[in-house]
């Protein structure tokens, strides 16, 4: 008999993936770790520690004009093109922001996730760890008092006025994770890059094609769209589908979808003066003596004019580190071909490159330059709707400039919710409808006689248990952590798109705010219907637990305000519309092939709720009956009340989750 020879591992500890876990013998299990994340001890300041009072103490004029000093401070380790770091950061707050999801409200810089994978190492974010790391002396300088999602983001932005633009504005305010978040779906793909279109249905052939729902990038690894064409294929046209599919995904119009590309590529340069293949591994894969930088360069000397990142090589205008009209100028004043980069890249140059368009090299004194546009730029002046738009900005380099203020705020932004979220002296007083604005309260708050007297009448007023908890939680359901949109606060499930949502119509919601506004209107106190929705649900709650013999009272905290429809963007808020929800027992027909029961602890992450949280909501909910619509009472355990044994083990984790719901939350 032949020796046999193990290969055991010598250790106990499961540290890679490769080694088998429970999700290899039970793959479709439900993965609880999404709402396992954020621990407390993760942060290393803490499980008290609070930004905002960190920030207070931050001098922001001092962190600014240190970033300005920054922008010119040239490193041998890694030399600045024309010798001025904006462009570099530019991209970097871009790529920071420009993950941000609007189907979602997944993604963005709002946690600075982009130092930790898959973002860390994703092609499109390829030398960004450079950037990051020239940004480690003034973050060790600041310590907890800037976060580093605020500061990637910053960074940008001073970039911006260091080379002679004036922004929209900044507010401060992003908390940072210290892990990877594990919850985000990236795609289906398995490699890089993949050009098998696993994440679109349909053909470009029949005008069908359409990217997977919540994704935003047309290939795993990027942030957009592939900047040679779709798939490296130097067509103007398709790629204008892919500028348009992407960008809409995160929430941009088409006049800001022209107004970021013409901004953003008036400055710095794409890099590709070298072959890929001497390009090294990603910073998730290697060596742990590279001390997460990754992307080592042995072409010559791997920086400066021999650097290789996206692949294509130039700059868009003649001017890289000034804010002008030249990006424009440029692109309308010249015929383009296709041509290949040193990297083997398609790119588009001038057939004939004018006078007054050669661009200085970025490294070499003396040298001059063709001016490069990639497939993504030729779109704006191949599609009807894009050209048009550049055409007025051209003509019009104030509106350009104002609009491109504008949208380049909305992207760095977008998922931090509404104003009042925001940090620091530099917030603009202007409020926009896409960060979901609500009325300041006026006037003083109810007080505990006013709010005990709206309870009595309201239980009085013939709604159910089932009715008040149903449209609170209808209301509060919204909410998504992700980008802090959605909740009750601004009462919009009384305004479209909300109202006529399918599973608001079944639960007879518009009922149930009719009542509560008359008995708004009826008491003469200065509460919203916000409030209202709320302290309703608490008292549905109350009333359920008192018919099974028990006496509770569910906090309240009012201070909420009731929005109007010129408040809302319907467009936006359709994307918030539950088309499932567990908690409820509802589910629309093909609304998803993902199964129900993965769909809920989705939900539950969106709203933040721990498992125990999720597990209490969940029994509370089956317990008072609210399922939607009269069609089924599939779950329900004990009907219209909390009884003795859901009242004893659940109460607790039910009021602790209602107030992290934001049902307690001014």
């Amino acid at each position: 008999m032949s020796e046999q020879k193990s290969t055991r591992r010598e250790w106990g500890a499961r540290t890679t993936p490769s080694l088998q876990g429970n999700e290899h013998w039970w793959p479709d299990q439900l993965n609880l770790n999404v709402l396992h994340q954020k621990h407390p001890d993760a942060s290393p300041f803490g499980a008290d520690f609070s930004y905002a009072e960190a920030f207070s103490k931050l001098d922001v004029d001092e962190l600014c004009a240190d970033l300005d000093a920054l922008m010119t401070d040239s490193q041998e380790w890694w030399p600045a093109d024309w010798g001025h770091y904006g462009p570099f950061f530019i991209r970097m707050s871009w790529h920071a922001a420009g993950t941000y999801r609007a189907v979602d409200g997944r993604g963005g810089g709002g946690t600075g996730a982009q130092r930790f994978a898959p973002l860390n190492s994703w092609p499109d974010n390829g030398n960004l760890d450079k950037a990051r790391r020239l940004l480690w002396p003034i973050k060790q300088k600041y310590g907890e008092k800037i976060s580093w999602a605020d500061l990637l983001v910053l960074a940008g932005n001073r970039a911006l006025e260091t080379m002679g633009f004036r922004t929209f504005g900044f507010g401060f305010g992003r908390s940072d994770i210290w892990a990877p978040e594990d919850d985000i779906y990236w795609g289906p793909e398995t490699e890089w890059l993949s050009t098998n279109d696993e994440r679109y249905t349909g053909t470009w052939e029949d005008g069908s094609r359409s990217l997977d729902n919540p994704l935003a990038a047309v290939q795993m690894g990027l942030i957009y769209v592939n900047p040679e064409g779709p798939n490296g294929v130097p067509d103007a046209m398709k790629s204008a589908q892919d500028v348009r599919e992407t960008f809409s995904r995160m929430g941009m119009n088409d006049r800001e979808t022209v107004a970021l590309t013409v901004g953003g590529h008036t400055f710095g340069k794409m890099h590709g003066n070298g072959s890929p293949d001497a390009v090294g591994d990603a910073p998730e894969a290697a060596k742990i003596h590279q001390q997460g930088i990754g992307w080592a360069n042995k072409n010559e000397t791997g920086l400066g004019e021999y650097t290789v990142t996206s692949g294509l090589e130039g700059a868009w205008t003649p001017t890289p580190t000034k804010w002008d009209n030249s990006y424009l100028n440029t692109i309308f004043a010249h015929q383009w071909e296709v041509k290949k980069s040193p990297a083997g890249a398609n790119q588009w140059e001038p057939v004939e490159v004018k006078e007054g368009f050669w661009v200085p090299d970025a490294h070499v004194e003396g040298k001059k330059n063709p001016p490069v546009m990639n497939t993504a730029d030729m779109a704006m002046i191949t599609d009807p709707a894009y050209l048009e738009i550049a055409k007025e900005y051209h003509q019009n380099p104030d509106v350009l400039a104002d609009e491109f203020a504008r949208a380049w705020y909305k992207l760095l932004h977008r998922d931090m919710g509404p104003q009042a979220r925001y940090l620091g002296p530099h917030v603009p007083n202007e409020d926009l409808v896409w960060q979901d604005p609500v009325p300041k309260h006026e006037g003083p708050l109810v007080n505990d006689q006013q709010i005990a007297t709206l309870k009595q009448q309201i239980a009085d007023a013939g709604l159910t248990a089932k009715q008040l908890v149903g449209t609170a939680w209808a209301a509060a359901c919204t909410y998504r952590q992700t980008d802090h949109r959605g909740g009750v606060n601004g009462a919009r499930i009384r305004l479209e798109p909300q109202i006529g949502w399918d599973v608001n119509v079944s639960s007879g919601v518009p009922e149930v705010l009719d009542r509560l506004q008359q008995i708004k209107d009826a008491s003469g106190t200065n509460i919203s219907l916000a409030d209202m929705i709320v302290l309703g649900g608490n008292m549905g709650v109350e009333m359920a637990a008192k018919a099974a013999g028990h006496r509770i009272t569910v906090p309240f905290s009012p201070g909420r305000t009731d929005a109007s429809q010129e408040m809302t963007e319907v467009d936006a808020h359709a994307f918030l519309e539950p088309r499932h929800d567990a908690f409820r027992n509802y589910m629309q027909k093909q609304a998803t092939s993902i199964p129900a029961e993965h769909l809920m602890i989705d939900r539950a992450f969106m709203l933040n709720l721990s498992v125990p949280q999720m597990t209490a909501l969940l029994g509370g909910m089956r317990a008072i009956g609210v399922n939607v619509g009269d069609n089924s009472n599939d779950g329900i355990l004990t009907p219209f009340y909390l009884s003795h044994h859901l009242v004893d083990a659940v109460a607790n984790h039910l009021l602790r989750a209602a107030l992290r719901l934001g049902l307690c939350r001014q």
